[in-house]
């Protein structure tokens, strides 16, 4: 397991934006927005490709061979 347990720049990110995905979508159907839910689904993506990103730039967990 690693020293930081995921306490890094890059995994903060990627969980607030999935984060922020799941209550705009959750949102969007209570309230009926199909457009709103869907904002919410393409931001999930959005959120990988953050991780991947901050992770090339070293800011994430370096990996262990």
């Amino acid at each position: 397991m690693a020293d930081n347990h995921g306490n890094t720049p890059a995994a903060w990110t990627a969980v607030v934006i999935g984060l922020v995905a799941f209550v705009v979508g959750g949102i969007g159907l209570m309230a009926g927005s199909m457009v709103m839910f869907w904002v919410g689904v393409a931001l999930l993506p959005v959120a990988l490709v953050a991780l991947t990103v901050m992770n090339a730039m070293g800011l994430g967990d370096t990996p262990r061979p």
